[in-house]
């Protein structure tokens, strides 16, 4: 189960509406317990992709490393990454299989005509042969928030 709150969910989705007609992407912090995750917070980035924005993301290993060092300070895990689909539907692509480890989780949101609508959450089967919904449960609570511009040593 993947639990978050709205105002985070809210988050990923106005990123995708504000990025339209290309991909957003953004990393997932939180805490993983047994098969949930309890997301705390995400990090937008910056799409690195050159070509192909509208269906294709690219996140750096300078922002990766990032995010790990940033989950690390905060004291959270990096659970996984975000990004959307401009007019297509909240599923993994061909091109998402590919990318995917199977240890991460996957936040997709659908962007169509530049509103986000339905958001779904993937993980990579160990055998790599597709993906496996989670189900997503938003919760009332406190999260942490991280900041694009925090210090990371």
């Amino acid at each position: 189960m993947i639990l978050i709150t709205g105002e985070i969910l809210e988050r990923i989705k106005i990123h995708g509406e504000k990025t339209y007609n290309e991909e957003c992407c953004g990393a997932i912090f939180g805490t993983s317990y047994n098969n949930d995750r309890k997301i705390n917070d995400i990090l937008e980035f910056e799409n690195e992709k050159e070509d192909s924005r509208q269906n294709r993301f690219l996140i750096s290993p300078a922002q990766y490393n990032f995010a790990e060092k940033l989950a690390k300070e905060k004291n959270l895990e990096l659970l996984g990454f975000y990004h959307s689909h401009p007019n297509h539907p909240a599923v993994p692509s061909r091109f998402d299989l590919d990318h995917a480890l199977p240890w991460f989780l996957y936040i997709i949101v659908s962007v169509n005509n530049g509103k986000a609508e339905n958001v779904n959450a993937w993980i990579l089967k160990e055998e790599r042969s597709g993906f496996t919904q989670q189900a997503i449960k938003v919760r009332a609570g406190a999260r942490t928030r991280i900041k694009a511009g925090s210090e990371v040593n």
